[in-house]
């Protein structure tokens, strides 16, 4: 996994996101996602590709490569796991907890994150138990 900044780890994310939609992803509609200027999304896709985790042509769609895909679908697997718990576990309201999983995703260790995931499993497993 490359190692990239926070900021362009949302980049990815939102790109992954977008592209589930089925439609073609150009920098205004990452733009819009993220609220960020069109010169900043030039940027930071211009980092991506040098990075080879995405692919882009001048003024074309943008495509996440196999490497950008992997690295995408870590960071939006550890941001709804975050917010799952913050929500389901905690009881955060949702807006807050999506805000809160925006920013913690990005610097938690993978051994928390490991710990996290397992927690949730053994929470899910005991309620099934109970149900059966």
């Amino acid at each position: 996994m490359v190692k990239i900044s926070s900021s362009l780890e949302d980049y990815l994310e939102a790109i992954y996101i977008l592209a589930q939609r089925g439609t073609a992803v150009r920098l205004t509609d990452i733009a819009d996602f993220l609220a960020v200027s069109s010169p900043s999304v030039n940027r930071a896709i211009g980092t991506l590709k040098i990075n080879g985790l995405v692919e882009h042509e001048a003024y074309g769609k943008i495509l996440l490569s196999s490497k950008g895909k992997t690295q995408a679908g870590k960071v939006l697997r550890r941001h709804k796991l975050i917010k799952r718990f913050l929500t389901d576990t905690l009881g955060v309201d949702e807006l807050s907890a999506e805000k809160d999983a925006c920013r913690m995703e990005h610097v938690m260790s993978q051994q928390t994150i490991e710990k996290l995931y397992r927690y949730i499993d053994d929470k899910e497993t005991a309620k099934q138990h109970r149900a059966d």
